[in-house]
């Protein structure tokens, strides 16, 4: 439950470190934006030209920030607000730093290219408090009316460990999970591609229910049924259990589930902070330009509401406020579904198999509340047992997950009462907020009869139902078995080499086009594949010592499974 590795694999500090190394792409990222030599640059002739940049979450913001070092006039476009899923709220009437992650709010150290910004930006990070973790005090695992209190997984009872273990030889037999993890960490591209092609060829059309059902390790029903409640790293997975297990798969082989981190302060500080940042070393522009300072009243242009192709092979859009512009190359950040939905968009855009393919994209349903307390009381010890009053909390009662959050013992604090997803999401679309946190607390009650949660609330609650959300429909992305050649088509579009021209100049990113959907370092790096398409469409490159992903495309190109 706190570890995705089999007991076969032994760390050592000797080891390198896990990262978002592939396995679909194995590239290095975090390498690419570290050295000297920069992400590459255009011709001085190009200098000043606009590029629009539809979307200020992290991924838009992360692309106009390179395309600005590079010399370009990145456009931005936000319907809402700067940071998309990177959303922190505070509480009405209460102090300005207690906060709620409504969207992003835990990041794994694996997520190499997004640390880079988040270093770059002045921001720190601490441990985030997830089931079992070792920064969580305590932990209470609460199914079919039975709670067990735990400091670590010893404390359960055997059954969750035969659980833990029965996943550890699922993931080995089933997915060669220690030749796969260890090739990541010495980023053997050659070694993950044997490995990787053969399982996706194997396993795309398998679900991760029918994966777990497939192996001996979990042949119990009663096995599977825990385990979908409880689950691994964050918490119960049964709200995955349809979708393909290749995402799955992407996830454990990574780490991604496993010792993360929040950003302190509010995730939403990343993309505000990149959005004013002056770099140092900027091509064209006066230092002390920021995205800021080149968008008017230091705002992004309002929401999009039309694309057309134009003479030219351009791209024609046009904002909520009637303004029209013309631009060579446009970068779209936005869920894909906005294209389908909220923006009018001329079919010429994209092939008609990418069309496709943003259609078929499965998004995942998310619920959060969260309400400001007095203090952590949960840190309380109960008389009779010595035992924290209350623990983050995992239970198949309807709030599923209940996380406890704090900045030290006399300061006010968050709970976050439910984080939900799919059909559990669902359930609390009809519930106002108030209503939904008087079934939290209902619930939450029968599993501390002692505790009184309500008395310590000192303000109003804060929520997300993110499929409700006009800008999103959901709040990630995540295959559906027989989703692969979709998802690669998305990825693989910024190699527009081999489109035709009329086809060219409109680059897809954001964690939702990315292999890893779910995470904010596939915003990023899905961003900087954008940055180089773009670069390269207006005739640019990279330097020679750092060859970007486009450069290397030809021998770590995902794997391409037949279509007949």
């Amino acid at each position: 439950m706190t570890s995705t590795v089999p007991t076969a694999v032994q760390h050592t500090d000797a080891q390198p470190p896990i990262t978002m190394f592939g396995p679909d792409f194995p590239y290095a990222y975090d390498d690419f934006l570290a050295h000297p030599a920069g992400l590459g640059q255009i011709p001085a002739t190009e200098h000043g030209t606009e590029v629009a940049v539809i979307g200020g979450g992290l991924s838009g913001i992360v692309a106009a920030y390179e395309l600005m070092k590079m010399g370009l006039k990145p456009v931005v476009y936000e319907a809402d607000q700067i940071g998309g899923r990177l959303r922190t709220v505070g509480f009405e009437g209460c102090d300005g730093d207690l906060t709620a992650e409504m969207g992003a709010m835990r990041f794994p150290p694996s997520s190499t290219a997004l640390q880079h910004y988040i270093d770059l930006v002045g921001l720190k990070t601490q441990p985030f408090p997830n089931p079992l973790a070792e920064s969580t005090p305590s932990t209470v695992v609460d199914l079919k009316g039975e709670s067990h209190y735990a400091t670590s997984v010893d404390d359960l009872p055997q059954v969750y460990r035969d659980v833990m273990n029965a996943w550890n030889s699922c993931l080995e037999e089933g997915a060669d999970f220690s030749d796969m993890n260890r090739a990541l960490r010495e980023r053997d591209v050659p070694k993950i591609r044997e490995i990787w092609s053969k399982l996706v060829e194997k396993l795309d059309n398998q679900t991760f229910y029918g994966f777990l059902c497939e192996s001996e390790a979990f042949k119990s029903f009663r096995h599977r049924e825990i385990f979908g409640q409880v689950g691994f790293g964050t918490g119960g997975w049964d709200t995955d259990f349809p979708n393909s297990i290749l995402e799955i798969l992407r996830v454990v082989y990574t780490e991604a589930d496993d010792h993360h981190r929040g950003i302190v302060g509010g995730s939403q500080q990343l993309p505000l902070r990149m959005w004013d940042r002056e770099p140092q070393k900027i091509v064209h522009w006066e230092p002390g330009t920021s995205l800021s300072s080149l968008h008017e009243g230091g705002v992004p242009k309002p929401a999009v509401t039309r694309l057309d192709r134009t003479a030219g092979n351009r791209v024609t859009v046009t904002d909520s406020s009637g303004d029209i512009r013309t631009y060579q190359a446009v970068i779209f950040t936005a869920q894909s579904w906005m294209l389908l939905s909220k923006i009018a968009c001329d079919d010429t855009l994209f092939p008609i198999d990418h069309w496709t393919a943003m259609e078929r994209t499965h998004y995942m349903e998310s619920s959060k509340l969260f309400v400001p307390v007095d203090r952590p009381f949960w840190l309380d010890k109960d008389e009779e047992t010595g035992r924290d009053v209350m623990s983050m909390t995992l239970t198949d009662r309807m709030t599923r997950g209940t996380y406890l959050l704090d900045d030290g013992p006399d300061k006010p604090a968050t709970i976050c009462l439910s984080y939900t997803w799919c059909d559990d999401s669902l359930k609390w679309l009809p519930l106002s907020a108030n209503e939904r946190m008087e079934v939290m607390l209902k619930s939450l009650g029968e599993i501390y009869p002692k505790v009184d949660i309500r008395k310590h609330i000192i303000g109003n609650p804060v929520t997300v139902s993110w499929e409700n959300e006009p800008y999103f429909m959901g709040a990630f992305k995540a295959n559906l078995p027989g989703h692969y050649r979709y998802q690669r088509r998305l990825f693989t579009h910024f190699m527009q080499g081999s489109l035709p021209e009329d086809k060219r100049g409109i680059f897809l990113a954001g964690d939702d086009i990315s292999w890893t959907a779910g995470w904010a370092e596939g915003a990023v790096t899905t961003a900087l594949n954008a940055v180089w398409g773009v670069m390269h469409h207006l005739g640019g490159a990279t330097d020679g010592t750092n060859p970007g992903p486009g450069d290397v495309y030809d021998e770590i190109a995902p794997v391409e499974l037949p279509e007949d």
